[in-house]
């Protein structure tokens, strides 16, 4: 592989004050190089991950694709077990930072073994590697016994991969509390969607390509592209806008929504355009399907203009109409009041429900990432409520797991709001019925996700 940063020998041995003694170990210290320095920059700027990586990827165009997967995919195992790691040991401590990478590709089984026995060595740790490799690994219970044999001299538990402060605001009961830290604890695929297009014909395209696709047994535009990644841009069915990106959990929202083709929404907090794209599509089915024309619209709202032109272009590139933009300039209405059979909030929130793709914004934020958005999230559902007209629904979403963001946000605003009372939702993972719905992510594979359904009587 080569030394995959570029940087000189000297470099390299001066991060760590380390020789090393075989070819292994020499190309392993580079990559420890390397991701030692994003790992820093990360923690030290508090910047997400994946934009850190991009910009060095960006600026270091001379790592081949291995060298990038070893690099990124080692840099998101650190942060995934980080609850245990920083509780073993100093990672600014040569021996403990080899000691978290070794570990790492043993939790996860990376294939880079040759790599990730030098890092072993490098740790000067006494374990035998090829016993630790013999370990199973099929579970997190596995994987706890596994690290209490590598860090014995610490106390760790299951808990711990989760800082203290989101168990105080993300409560869920202990039955249930292993399988959201083993979901948290584990990377979701990567979850499609299929639009102007039969799904299955999607699936055997993508199939053709080597893409591990299947059809989701919950909803049938929804497909599950495996956890390979992959280059989007030279799949012709993303090229042409037949299928995009959008988490399962995400895709309940628009389900939730349900538009009719004859239906007007107002997508309020679109970003770059996920669920008004869904939104779109959908009515597209529905039409078809009721063999009724396509007279339905939605109306695209952001405050971000860089998002807007990104939705401009997907809906393009999908070859929708019936979608115009409304940017927010100010706290005034940027669309007509009492007017939509549809509105819907996906209001900026914590993010803690997307945390399985992002594991280190779970060490990155504190407790004010939830207790600071609430304030904010109301003001924005309450003024865009105002655009439901008379027997129209309002819905309200994030992608966080804390009741603080999501059930009193909603409480709150019912109770400011007579005028708009609480719908059922069927659990469309469970079948359960429930006032207002969270997704978690260990009920289909998924990220996290918050939904309720509200209707304006008069």
């Amino acid at each position: 592989m080569g030394n995959p940063n570029g940087l000189s020998s000297i470099t390299i041995h001066s991060a760590f004050n380390i020789e090393p003694q075989t070819p292994a170990q020499k190309r392993a210290l580079s990559y420890a190089n390397t991701i030692k320095l994003l790992f820093d920059e990360i923690l030290s700027a508090k910047q997400p991950a994946d934009r850190v990586l991009a910009n060095y990827f960006r600026e270091h165009k001379k790592h081949g694709s291995k060298d990038r997967k070893v690099i990124r995919e080692s840099l998101f195992s650190l942060f995934r077990w980080w609850g245990w790691f920083k509780a073993a040991g100093d990672y600014q401590q040569a021996e403990h930072f080899f000691s978290m990478l070794s570990a790492s590709a043993l939790l996860e089984a990376h294939p880079w073994q040759d790599i990730a026995q030098a890092w072993h060595e490098l740790s000067q740790s006494t374990h035998d590697y090829q016993r630790l490799q013999s370990i199973p690994v099929n579970n997190l219970t596995d994987k706890l016994a596994l690290v209490r044999q590598l860090f014995p001299q610490v106390v760790l538990e299951l808990t711990d991969l989760l800082p203290e402060w989101f168990w105080q605001v993300c409560p869920i009961d202990a039955k249930r509390r292993p399988n959201l830290i083993e979901a948290m604890s584990s990377r979701p695929p990567i979850w499609g969607r299929a639009q102007s297009i039969n799904s299955q014909t999607a699936v055997s395209q993508l199939q053709a390509l080597g893409i591990e696709a299947s059809l989701s047994p919950f909803f049938e535009d929804a497909i599950n592209l495996g956890s390979k990644s992959m280059n989007l841009n030279e799949i012709t069915l993303y090229k042409e806008g037949k299928i995009e990106i959008q988490d399962l959990a995400s895709q309940v929202i628009g389900q939730i929504c349900a538009p009719e083709p004859w239906q007007h929404w107002w997508d309020a907090c679109s970003g770059a355009g996920g669920k008004t794209l869904q939104l779109r599509s959908l009515m597209q089915t529905a039409a078809t399907k009721q063999r009724t024309p396509l007279q339905g619209s939605i109306v695209s709202s952001d405050i971000r203009a860089n998002a807007l032109e990104e939705l401009s272009k997907r809906a393009q590139r999908a070859q929708f109409d019936g979608i115009s933009i409304a940017r927010w300039r100010s706290d005034v209405l940027p669309v007509a009041t009492n007017y939509f059979d549809g509105v819907l909030v996906d209001a900026p929130c914590s993010c803690t429900g997307t945390w399985r793709r992002n594991p280190d914004m779970r060490w990155l934020d504190t407790l004010d990432a939830v207790m600071d958005k609430a304030t904010l999230q109301l003001d924005i559902l309450s003024r865009s409520s105002k655009a439901v007209k008379a027997g129209g629904t309002l819905i309200y979403a994030t992608c966080s797991l804390s009741p603080v963001e999501n059930e009193e946000v909603v409480s709150a605003f019912l109770q400011q709001h007579p005028e708009f009372n609480l719908l059922p939702i069927r659990h469309p993972f469970t079948g359960e019925q429930t006032e207002m719905l969270t997704v978690w992510p260990f009920e289909a594979n998924t990220d996290g996700m918050f939904v309720a359904r509200m209707q304006r009587k008069h």
